[in-house]
């Protein structure tokens, strides 16, 4: 299974010590250097977490097609263009995302987009973690990542982890 992601699946479940999360559901997660960029512009804790020769599913790939990066530029950062571009050229099954633009664009084109909120759904409903919710509040309140409290019900109703 061909992986890319861009950089707030990896940073939010870094900020949480929980990026275990993606190397079980993920053999090999691809990222391309825009999105190796960001990673390391974030604090030291947090950067050591995501150590690369430490997590050897993680695995730096460049995006080739610079000028298609270029045209989709104009409505997303750097990381969401390549993270784009690379999985078109790599045919990924999966694109991790979480910014609505780059949701649309990448759906726009074909590919099959999952968000953080997915990733956590997944990992619940594969058994890698029995309970959702505890990773869900560590996410708003450690990592300040904003969950809509209609879609953090309507995530824990589909999970059957009413409150």
């Amino acid at each position: 299974m061909i992986v890319v992601s861009d950089t707030s699946p990896i940073l939010n479940l870094a900020r949480i010590d929980r990026l275990s999360i993606l190397s079980a559901l993920y053999p090999r997660v691809l990222i391309p250097l825009g999105v190796d960029t960001e990673l390391r512009k974030v604090p030291p804790g947090v950067v050591a977490s995501i150590n690369m020769a430490r997590n050897s599913w993680l695995k730096v790939a460049p995006a080739n097609d610079q000028e298609h990066v270029r045209e989709i530029r104009t409505d997303l950062d750097l990381g969401e263009a390549e993270a784009i571009v690379l999985a078109l050229e790599r045919q990924a099954d999966l694109l991790m995302v979480d910014e609505r633009g780059g949701r649309r664009v990448a759906t726009a084109m074909g590919l099959t987009v999952i968000g953080l909120l997915g990733v956590v759904a997944h990992a619940k409903q594969s058994g890698f973690i029995k309970k959702a919710k505890p990773v869900l509040d560590d996410l708003i309140h450690t990592a300040r990542f904003w969950i809509g409290s209609e879609l953090y019900s309507e995530v824990l109703a589909r999970l059957n982890e009413q409150e």
